[in-house]
């Protein structure tokens, strides 16, 4: 069976290929620790005439980089006297040290594109925070909420705020005896909660003890929550079909940006989308190949034709 007689007639299954490929979703983990939750920027601008703070915050900010690679929290200070700033990051507990690299890397480029040069600034990632001040700067209590977020409406049904609140309860019960980062689950409820690195065991507790009653008041019957306090954060998400598997950099829920969200962690994992699209991609490849010999036979038998 010959080709026909349009040299281009494979274009339109090229273009078709083509529309799947770009329709199909492209991988996007849940478990992103480089994603962005929230900022908190002072509205006052260091004053710099000397250049003093911008030197002692370039050091800051490569003491605490440096440290990230071998330690999961680390606080110091540098400068000196009036100019002297303090300074300190935590990863997320279950976060190994090549991800706790990573994710801190990023908050000093981040911190001066979202926040400038101000005389206090903090940036939470989902895996990963940093914050700095200048000597002096007003403190804050540790239960003082920074930052909330309640997503989706209530698909539980009966008996998932009940199912919420034990799974709540239990982490405020481990946290008591897990160094300042504890999860669980209950009932398809997973829970996870930390301190800040240098907050002794009992304040801890009562920390994160304090952010559980502020997501139940707060986020009320939404199935997926976060509570950021000053010394302390807890989220919570709700899997009627099952916690999908953790990874050592992997978490179960990213902290919408917006606390009314719809959208729900239940559904297929995050690598369904990277799946289909190696599927895709590789019968791509094979119509790609076989077209190819076919035109490539025919322009073959017709050359064959004129010489004979």
């Amino acid at each position: 069976m010959g080709l026909p007689r349009n040299p281009f007639w494979f274009l339109p299954l090229f273009c078709v290929i083509l529309t799947i490929l770009h329709l199909t979703p492209h991988s996007k983990s849940a478990d992103d620790f480089t994603t962005i939750v929230y900022k908190g920027c002072a509205k006052q601008t260091l004053s710099d005439p000397t250049g003093a703070y911008s030197q002692a915050l370039s050091s800051l900010f490569g003491t605490l980089i440096a440290q990230s690679s071998k330690a999961k929290f680390f606080k110091t200070t540098t400068g000196n006297g009036q100019t002297s700033i303090n300074g300190l990051f935590q990863c997320r507990g279950d976060l190994s040290n090549v991800d706790c690299y990573t994710c801190v890397s990023k908050l000093p480029i981040l911190i001066d594109k979202l926040c400038g040069k101000p005389i206090a600034a903090r940036l939470h990632l989902f895996g990963c925070y940093m914050l700095y001040e200048v000597s002096g700067f007003a403190q804050i209590s540790g239960m003082e909420m920074l930052y909330k977020s309640c997503s989706g409406t209530n698909i539980g049904g009966s008996g998932f705020e009940e199912k919420r609140d034990t799974a709540l309860s239990s982490l405020g019960n481990g946290m008591s005896s897990s160094n300042g980062f504890y999860t669980t689950s209950y009932e398809s409820v997973y829970v996870m909660g930390q301190c800040e690195g240098d907050v002794g065991a009992s304040d801890c507790v009562e920390c994160v003890k304090t952010a559980v009653q502020r997501a139940q008041v707060e986020c009320g019957s939404s199935i997926a929550g976060q509570i950021y306090l000053h010394k302390c954060y807890i989220s919570y998400s709700y899997y009627p079909n099952g916690a999908p598997k953790r990874s050592a950099s992997a978490s179960f829920t990213s902290p919408s940006s917006s606390s009314s969200s719809s959208s729900t962690p239940s559904g297929p994992g995050p690598n369904t989308g990277k799946t289909v699209a190696i599927i895709l991609g590789g019968a791509a490849g094979v119509g790609f190949l076989v077209i190819f010999m076919l035109f490539a036979r025919g322009l073959v038998k017709k050359k064959d034709g004129k010489c004979g």
